[in-house]
Order: C-alpha cells, then structure tokens, then sequence
C-alpha cells in the first residue's frame, strides 16, 4: 500500500506573512521595464507606487485598457497575486503582454516589497 503524503495548505496570508521584501525587489527587475516606482510617474504601464490597496484602474494620467478600467475592486494583495499569475486570464483583453509569475513565491515577495514602498 502506498500511503499518499497529505499536502498542507498554506493560507495566503501565510504566504504574505513570510514575505521577502528583498528578495521581491529583484523580482521587480521583471516589470522595471515598463514600471516605475515613483509616486505619479507612469512609463508604459502605470505607476506601481501605493498599488496595493489601490483602486484598479486609479493611477493618476495613466491610459488603462477597457478590460482594467472596467473591473472595478482595489489591489489587495490577493487579487494583486490572482492578476500576476496571468494578467491576460485574470483580465481579458488587457493590453499588459507580460506572461506572469507562475511562483507565488515570488509573486508574495513582489507585493510585499510594492506595499513596502509607500507610507
């Protein structure tokens, strides 16, 4: 008989709790190219400064696709997760081409380092 290992679920607050803002800020280097840090400073994507808790769709003189705009709900940290996964599954017809963090490891890492950036 071979005896199935029982895998633990670990909640996403978990996930959060034990976060690596370091080890996020170089997950960044992914979404550097069209993001910036600094509060109101959009690039190709909008500006991820103050992101999570933030409305979708809600940066300041940034263009959003109709598939964003449309959401409606704030970035909270799971859904920030949901939507980094694969933005184009999560928002259909968004025009973020990124194909997304298959890890939630490094998707918990990367929001927790945003969140850490604002005050």
């Amino acid at each position: 008989e071979e005896s199935a290992e029982a895998v633990e679920e670990v909640s996403f607050d978990e996930l959060m709790a034990s976060a690596d803002v370091g080890k996020g800020a170089k997950v960044f280097k992914k979404c550097s190219a069209c993001h910036k840090l600094e509060d109101g400073v959009n690039s190709t994507g909008p500006s991820l400064y103050g992101i999570v808790g933030r409305p979708v769709g809600a940066a300041d003189g940034f263009g959003y696709s109709a598939a964003l705009s449309g959401l409606g709900g704030d970035w909270t940290a799971e859904n920030l997760s949901d939507f980094l996964t694969k933005p184009s599954s999560y928002a259909s017809g968004t025009t973020m081409s990124f194909a997304g963090l298959k890890k939630v490891g490094d998707r918990v890492n990367l929001i927790a380092y945003l969140d850490s950036l604002d005050d």
